[in-house]
């Protein structure tokens, strides 16, 4: 069940020749796929581009009318392998994952893809998770295709320029025989607008066609003598195929080319910023009119000789924009000039922070440096002092107006690092971990990608590493000690690793646990099975308790841990008992028992389960009928303000509030509305031997008869207890 269906909107997929197309991005390269005549499309969910995976998978019907296979892949190693169709047979196909942590996964199908080249166009639609909104390490995909020498595609952020890279992209990989990378940006897969439609087209040769009438070229594949010659027909025939489509086909543009005498290069994808950086300078209008001369990079990589050095032509000075570090363009660029003679001057992270996204507010500073220091603008005015208001108080209020700073955003915004959910199932698993540390003290803890990589931060701070999706386990396979001369081993701390069911299928039951039965080792791996890949939106994988009617689920992670060879294996099937998960642990982490140990801690994702049960609890209460929900609470007379309940949970819906009772000030705990009824907090009271202030309450929707009688008898007990409480407190007054 993934967090956002597209069932309404991949209808205009449907569209034909003519119509006009309106929606978002990553629907539209769907639809470019579509009218591309693509023969298979495969994939891994990731951040920017999960969302073109639910496209697909709810678009299947129509991928099925036009003889289109849709795979959900493993990994995207598996995405990647998929192009393999392509090599000896004219089929269109086309893959997505997020980059770069994606395109890392994939590199070795990439690396051999790109050797023995391709015969059917080839795409690899990546999202590139790059700048201040991502949630991996900063790195760019340029560097992997100049490694492989894949053709990589950065289109301007707008709907007809992102469909006709998409058509442009199999036509040049099937031109120069070489797969080609399409980097889309997340605020490429995000823009919405609108473009014109072609009709949507059967792949003129198809899978079937391939399977009935098999082909084979030994010098595809990447095997000595062949992989030798791989490399020379990169340089000598397709490198020149590649450039002589780029240029003839006008797949980089020239905007205002002879406007003036400097001039910017740009990436396609930092088009948009760059134009209106250019707009508020004053030099440009928001529909693209421009009086600086501008050359847009659609084609990132190879970088065309001929095209740079007729821009550069005349011109004095030159700013590259180039966004992240290594400046691989701009070195390209500078070597091109150098060997040309050309006496154009060229700047870029002299004027540009070295690293991180250019945003509008850093690239304002950027371009107005380089136009102030080639006369295109006048220079900034020096800050107006205080002494200098004082001797002309007759322009104060307009020296004061045009000298107030731009208060940083990171100076008035405080850090945000991401938590878990309200209610999630994650968070009773590494409060236990945390009652286990106060009994056994620290252990080493290999984290994982996936949401519970939130454990690293406050309140839990547990996690030492992690490196990679389901590689959890083996970032603690060096962590098991040898065994002494005579056989014995000394007693040692076990370390704790912990991956998500999602990371387990990709490749963490091979790489990490497999292995860990392999090595015999004695560590324990904890995995978290909250029924989806939750931290991509939740899609459905293979151990998802959820029916799918395309897909296969319902296999436990259980019988295929068991079935690799571990034999220490539990699983918990309610993650919020945290006393039972804290005793399993401890269990696990003192065993006798050799061998790898795996606890399976089960509980559904809540952001899924609410997204279920909000829609059907809001249509039960509209058709009158009885509704009971649960909330919990905090007696603010019992709480004693120490907080511990906060420091062991977490939760968003815990808070505080000032103390009622005017003779103690430390404010007490308190639940906000956002509580979703999980009862973690009433467990962890519990099971840490907290003050037992919390309570539960049943919230009933149209109540019944007995409902409302059994509330006034309970409300006038109460009241009659209430009542002789007090007398008593007055008659022992003083």
């Amino acid at each position: 069940m993934a967090e956002r269906s597209f069932v309404e909107e991949v209808q205009k997929l449907r569209l034909g020749a003519g119509a006009v197309f309106r929606g978002e991005g990553i629907l539209a390269v769907t639809k470019a796929l579509l009218e591309s005549g693509v023969a298979y499309v495969a994939g891994y969910q990731g951040a920017p581009i999960s969302h073109l995976m639910d496209v697909l998978a709810d678009a299947q019907d129509i991928l099925s009318e036009h003889g289109i296979r849709f795979e959900n892949s493993a990994s995207e190693a598996t995405a990647a392998a998929t192009l393999a169709a392509s090599v000896n047979y004219p089929l269109r196909g086309a893959v997505t994952f997020k980059a770069t942590v994606g395109t890392n996964v994939a590199s070795d199908a990439l690396a051999n893809l790109a050797s023995g080249g391709v015969t059917g166009g080839a795409l690899i639609v990546v999202g590139e998770d790059y700048g201040e909104g991502s949630s991996i390490m900063q790195e760019r995909s340029h560097a992997f295709a100049m490694k492989s020498q894949i053709w990589l595609l950065d289109p301007r952020p707008n709907l007809p320029s992102i469909v006709q890279a998409v058509k442009d992209g199999f036509e040049l990989s099937e031109a120069s025989r070489t797969p080609v990378m399409l980097q889309l940006r997340i605020r490429a897969c995000h823009v919405h607008g609108e473009f014109t439609a072609s009709d949507n087209r059967r792949p003129s040769f198809g899978i079937g066609d391939a399977l009935d009438h098999p082909r084979r070229d030994t010098g595809r594949i990447v095997l000595p003598p062949a992989s030798f010659a791989h490399e020379q027909e990169k340089i000598v025939d397709r490198w020149p195929a590649a450039v002589r489509f780029i240029e003839e086909r006008g797949l980089n543009e020239f905007f205002a080319e002879d406007a003036a005498d400097i001039g910017i290069v740009v990436q396609g994808g930092s088009y948009n910023t760059l134009l209106r950086v250019l707009e508020r300078l004053g030099v440009a209008d928001v529909y693209g009119a421009t009086t600086i001369p501008l050359y847009v990079m659609n084609v990132a990589y190879p970088v065309i000789d001929r095209e740079v050095q007729r821009f550069c032509m005349g011109k004095r000075a030159v700013l590259m924009v180039e966004e992240g570090q290594p400046n691989f363009v701009e070195q390209n660029v500078a070597t091109i000039l150098r060997q040309a003679g050309s006496t154009t001057t060229l700047h870029g992270k002299d004027l540009l922070p070295p690293a991180g996204e250019y945003t509008a507010a850093v690239l304002l500073d950027g371009v107005r440096a380089f136009l102030e220091r080639h006369g295109r603008l006048q220079p900034s005015p020096a800050p107006v002092t205080r002494a200098a208001v004082t001797q002309a108080p007759e322009v104060r209020a307009v020296s004061r107006a045009k000298t107030i700073p731009l208060t940083p955003l990171a100076a008035s915004v405080n850090s945000r690092p991401p938590g878990f959910c309200t209610g999630c199932p994650e968070r009773p698993i590494f409060t236990a971990m945390k009652l286990v540390e106060r009994e056994l003290g620290a252990h080493h803890v290999s984290a994982d990608i996936g949401c519970h990589l939130f454990s690293i931060l406050p309140p839990f701070d547990l996690g030492n590493t992690t490196m990679g999706y389901g590689l959890g386990s083996a970032g603690a396979a060096a962590l098991n000690p040898p065994p002494n001369a005579d056989g014995s081993r000394t007693p040692h701390k076990r370390a704790i690793s912990v991956m998500g069911d999602g990371g387990f299928w990709h490749n963490g039951l091979t790489s990490g646990i497999a292995n860990a039965v392999f090595n015999r080792s004695d560590n324990l791996t904890l995995i978290v099975d909250n029924s989806y890949t939750s931290a991509t939106g939740g899609q459905d994988i293979l151990s998802s308790t959820a029916q799918n009617p395309t897909r296969s689920t319902g296999h436990a992670i259980e019988r295929a841990v068991r079935g690799v060879g571990v034999e220490w294996v539990r699983t918990l099937r309610r993650t919020y008992d945290v006393a039972a998960m804290r005793d399993t642990l401890r269990e696990a982490l003192t065993t006798r028992a050799p061998g790898p140990k795996v606890l399976i801690a089960q509980s559904e994702c809540m952001l899924n389960l609410q997204r279920r049960e909000k829609p059907r609890v809001r249509k039960a209460i509209a058709e009158g009928r009885r509704v009971v929900r649960e909330r919990f609470g905090i007696d603010a007379d019992t709480c004693t303000g120490d907080h511990s309940c906060i420091r062991l949970s977490g939760c968003p819906s815990l808070s505080i509030k000032a103390n009622p009772d005017p003779l103690r000030t430390d404010p007490v705990a308190t639940v906000l509305e956002s509580c979703v009824g999980c009862g973690l907090c009433g467990e962890v009271a519990h099971a840490a031997v907290l003050c037992p202030s919390f309570y539960r309450a049943e919230i009933v929707s149209n109540p019944t008869r007995w409902d409302r009688l059994r509330q006034r008898l309970r409300g006038a007990v109460i009241g009659t207890l209430q009542r002789r409480a007090a007398r008593s407190r007055e008659r022992y007054a003083f």
